[in-house]
This record gives structure tokens, sequence and C-alpha cells, in this order.
């Protein structure tokens, strides 16, 4: 299995729990322990930053989807009768998906810029070693 295809599985197994924990009973959501926007942004952070890195040249499909998922697992708080749907929770969760989503953008058009410098570093030590 390649990191892609790997990387591709966790995005998906990360939806999968963030749909199981939105949709589920309050008494079945699992906790983590804190402040519960705290873990909205940073499980969103973690889907955004895994999708990104699944899907690296579906920038706008995956920002399509990470809002529509946002939103419409918020929406659907609404049939449950002990969850309730807020707009404050949606920012937080699509916050959370582009800052992950946006990190892994920013460092792969970023990251030509660092690889000589690091290569010379490299190359440096290993000459010392020598």
């Amino acid at each position: 299995m390649n990191i892609r295809r790997a990387v591709s599985l966790i995005a998906w197994l990360l939806f999968a729990g963030i749909v199981y924990s939105t949709l589920s009973p309050l008494g079945m959501r699992p906790h983590v322990g804190g402040w519960v926007q705290l873990e909205r942004f940073g499980a969103y952070g973690a889907l955004g930053f895994s999708f990104a890195m699944a899907y690296p040249g579906r920038k706008w499909l995956v920002l399509a989807m990470l809002l529509a998922g946002a939103a419409g697992l918020e929406l659907l708080q609404m049939v449950s009768a002990d969850r309730h749907a807020r707009f404050g929770d949606v920012a937080v969760k699509v916050a959370g998906a582009a800052s992950g989503a946006g990190a892994v953008w920013l460092f792969a058009r970023h990251a030509q810029r660092f690889r000589p410098a690091v290569a010379g570093i490299i190359q440096n030590a290993s000459h010392r070693g020598s």
C-alpha cells in the first residue's frame, strides 16, 4: 500500500468517526476532555489535513466537501432530540478544516524554497563526518 492510499484510508476513517460522534446520541459521543470547541476544531483540522494530503490535486473539491460535510452534519443533528445545530459550531468546524487543508497546501507550495537549503546542510554534514 502506498502512502497516498494509506492517507486516503485514514481520511475516510476519520470522516466516519466524525460522522459517528456528530450524529450519535449525546451520551455516546466520545469526549477527549477540555473545551468542546477545541475538540471540534482539532478533529476537523485533522480531517482537512488528511484529505488535503490524500487528494492534493483536488483543492476545490476537498474544500467544497469539507464545507458541505460540516454544514450537512450539523444540520442532521436537528433530527436527533438531544442534539442541536448551531452556526457557531459550523464556523469552528469549517475553520478547523480550512486550517488543516491550508497548512498542507501552504507547505506544498513553499517546500521547494527550503529543499536546496536542507540539501546543502545535509551535504555539509556528510563532509564533516568523513
